[in-house]
């Protein structure tokens, strides 16, 4: 019994001697010891060691295009001297010192990550909120999180300022005409320069464990509850995703092709992984395209003119990019990055059988700073079921019932610790009492570890209990996507009178496509086991209710479904 796991099979084969040296003494990505926050953790020696030094190295390229948005070009340098610009302006005309949240309220534009950095910069704490928020749920987050300022686009500006409104000074991106009634100031008000020095005088520079964000859960259970992340929690994730990286490209003897590399964003920047995919595009001077609306054809055809390399999103989206889409639109794409929700193994294959490119994808939560296991290159398409192995740095606990560490190949609920953990949540004792455990974070993910590779099955919530047999909801799901036609699956236990639960299944077919339940059956029955076969099975044209993270909404489905008597 044990906590990490060390089987030689991962650490001796593929990336594991790769990632060794890299992360051994003197090596480029140097593991040190050290103390955080009053625990042991193995951390990394090289920077950046906060998100305010990460945008000051953004003055090595300032002529490099830094964000493309519908046609919208902004370099890094340009973006450095909104960036100084607007953390005076944070901490001068609005007051605001360190500590003091700053809440965006906004979608994927260009000004986000200016509002992202000088927050940053300026040792204030940053407070995203999701964008399909209802109105009350906005003002809800910001009264939670005391913001003392949100950054709005128009739709969230009126949401936020209508009725009663939130009495929190606002700031307006991209407003046209008369401003929302009450404290609301225009961003073109702000006098902030694209052609200044870049020189923020007069902020307080943040260390490497102070507060950072704090990033609402999704609250599919109830209300969101905000993990706060600090600077370190950013940039551990930051720097694990580049030696995962490196660590593929040495072993594979394949570097990114020259010239600038080019990210598509297709995570909202609300989410963990969206700032993940904004933060790392900064550390090696890519350039990020976003959309203002999810739009596959925009999102191929600004693949296309941009040459981007890299696109970042949930698996759904990412097939939806696939659909369709001619092979010259996604040819220079090298890196295809999921994550949010179970990846089906099937799509892996397609990316390397259609695009030629190396498909990516990372395990994590909102409190590990999103990626806390990673699996690239060769050992994905070998392994396309596997989370990969847990970030050099973490440490992983299969647990069972009683928090006890279970052996190799047994099913329990996986808890991590590691500089990459959240330091808790925002002004919630009994949250933090409930999901740390001596210095653990519960995830509530059930999984197992073989051969020192990382699987989750399923949500602890959304196992089946189908007389006896535990049923994850995420294999019979993997199954499923193996039949022809099939595009998103949603597996669910639906009651039952004398087995407790049966399995349903509800499934979007592509246009045009068979739809045969006995095909779905026999799918999961070869690869699961009989005692896994839908009883139900569902068919639709339309897609899936989801989260704005990707994650299906399975409690609004489950009453679709009905149980023989």
């Amino acid at each position: 019994m044990r906590d990490t796991p060390r089987d030689d099979t991962a650490a001796t084969t593929g990336l594991g001697p790769v990632i060794a040296a890299l992360t051994a003494p003197g090596g480029e990505f140097e593991l040190v010891d050290a103390d955080v926050r009053g625990a042991a953790m193995r951390v990394y020696r090289r920077g950046p060691h906060t998100l305010a030094e990460l945008w000051a190295a953004t003055a090595a390229w300032p002529e490099r295009t830094f964000t493309v948005h519908h046609g919208e070009r902004r370099t890094y340098g340009e973006h450095r001297s909104l960036v100084a610009d607007l953390a005076c302006v944070l901490t001068g005309r609005f007051g605001l010192r360190p500590g003091d949240r700053v809440a965006i309220a906004m979608r994927n534009l260009p000004e986000w990550p200016v509002v992202f950095f000088a927050a940053q910069v300026a040792g204030l704490v940053v407070v995203p909120l999701n964008a399909w928020w209802s109105a009350p749920e906005l003002a809800w987050a910001v009264a939670d999180s005391g913001a003392g300022l949100v950054v709005a686009d128009p739709e969230r500006c009126a949401a936020l300022c209508g009725g009663s409104g939130t009495g929190v000074p606002v700031v307006r991106v991209r407003g046209g005409g008369a401003p929302e009634p009450g404290p609301v100031t225009g961003w073109e008000d702000l006098g902030l320069r694209t052609d200044g020095p870049g020189d923020p005088v007069g902020v307080t520079a943040p260390g490497p464990d102070d507060d950072a964000t704090i990033l609402y859960t999704s609250g599919t259970t109830g209300r969101p509850k905000g993990a706060v992340g600090t600077h370190r929690n950013h940039v551990t994730n930051l720097l694990n995703v580049a030696l995962q990286a490196r660590a593929t490209a040495l072993d594979s003897g394949v570097g990114p092709p020259p010239g600038q590399q080019g990210t598509l964003l297709m995570y909202p920047m609300f989410h963990i992984a969206g700032i993940n995919g904004l933060v790392g595009a900064v550390l090696g001077g890519a350039k990020l395209a976003t959309l203002h609306r999810w739009d596959p054809a925009a999102a191929r055809a600004v693949v296309r003119s941009e040459r981007l390399t890299r696109s970042n999103g949930v698996p759904s989206t990412t097939a939806e990019l696939l659909d369709g889409a001619d092979p010259a639109d996604l040819a220079s794409l090298r890196t295809v990055g999921m994550g949010g929700a179970p990846v089906p193994p099937e799509l892996v294959a397609r990316i390397g059988r259609d695009l030629g490119a190396g498909a990516a994808n990372g395990y994590g939560l909102t409190e590990t700073t999103s990626a806390i296991c990673a699996n690239t290159g060769s050992e994905y398409r070998a392994r396309p079921d596997s989370v990969g192995r847990p970030a050099p740095g973490a440490r992983l606990r299969v647990a069972g019932p009683d928090g006890e560490a279970l052996r190799d190949g047994e099913v329990g609920e996986l808890w991590f610790r590691g500089p990459n953990v959240v330091r808790g949540y925002w002004n919630r004792p009994d949250a933090d009492a409930e999901a740390f455990v001596d210095g653990w974070f519960r995830t509530g993910d059930l999984g197992h570890v073989t051969d020192g590779w990382v699987y989750v099955v399923d949500r602890l919530k959304d196992v089946v209990l189908r007389g006896g047999e535990n049923v994850y909801s995420a294999q019979v799901e993997a199954a499923i996507h193996t039949v022809d036609g099939v595009l998103e699956v949603a597996v669910l236990g639906v009651p039952h009178p004398r087995l407790g639960e049966e399995v349903a299944a509800l499934v979007r077919a592509r246009p045009g496509a068979a739809r045969d339940d006995d095909a779905v059956r026999a799918a999961v029955a070869a690869r699961v086991g009989e005692f896994a076969a839908p009883a139900h099975v569902r068919w639709t044209d339309e897609p899936l209710p989801r989260t704005a993270t990707g994650k299906v909404r399975k409690r609004e489905l489950r009453s679709g479904f009905t149980a023989p008597a």
